[in-house]
């Protein structure tokens, strides 16, 4: 499971069970709702993304944007509409609400998907806890510094093998899978296969030694850091 939690809002309950099913087998938390009502009641900022449909009762998908970038806690939510309406006006005026994408429908589930993996990688960053210093017993990872030690010597890391330590060593316990973690350690570049995150894993176990045995395989899944 990634750390990317979603929510669905459209007033046609099937779509949003068909949506909620092909992006949980990608990976992501989802949730739906099926009115901008339902939907406002919600705890809205513990959400990464909004998949909002343009035409709901009385208050549309529109106005629930425009009253979600209204208020400072959920102004930066990313937002994608979802409708039937694919008229230039429509467009910009989603857009002009903040949006940041727009799907017509019928549209197929792999649009949707690559659309929602093209917002997310936009919009989303690294989360860099407050402390500049990350620990495991005798394992370091100085942030600002770029370097790595193991029982006080430091060890040479490249550079993505540093961003993957980090970034598991930041989310003990927690698998990223590996589209997690070509989203985030490297961004928008091409043509990178998952076998590369593999051979990136391998070295890296080698390189901080007894700790390697720390990041753990999941099957099927994916690589955490296991720090009990």
């Amino acid at each position: 499971m990634n750390d990317y939690p979603i929510l669905v809002v459209d007033d046609e309950e099937d779509l949003c069970e068909i949506l909620k099913y092909n992006l949980e087998m990608e990976g992501y938390t989802v949730d739906t709702a099926n009115s901008a009502e339902e939907a406002l009641k919600l705890n809205l900022t513990d959400y990464r993304l909004l998949l909002l449909d343009v035409m709901m009762g009385e208050i549309s998908g529109f106005k629930m944007a425009s009253l979600l970038k209204k208020n400072p806690e959920t102004a930066q939510i990313p937002i994608i509409f979802i409708t039937a309406k694919d008229t230039e006006n429509d467009t910009l005026t989603g857009f002009n609400l903040g949006a940041d994408d727009y799907i017509s429908k019928p549209f197929s589930l792999k649009e949707v998907s690559a659309r929602v993996r093209a917002v997310l990688r936009r919009t989303s960053t690294v989360e860099t806890p407050a402390e500049d210093v990350l620990q495991y017993r005798g394992l370091t990872v100085n942030l600002p510094q770029k370097k790595v030690t193991i029982d006080g010597e430091e060890t040479s890391l490249t550079k993505k093998e540093f961003e993957i330590l980090a970034l598991l060593l930041q989310h003990p316990g927690r698998v990223f899978s590996r589209e997690d973690i070509l989203t985030r350690v490297w961004n928008d570049e091409v043509y990178v296969l998952d076998r590369t995150i593999d051979v990136n894993i391998t070295r890296l176990r080698k390189k901080i030694g007894v700790y390697g045995k720390q990041i753990v395989t999941r099957l099927g899944y994916g690589y955490c850091f296991e720090g009990a």
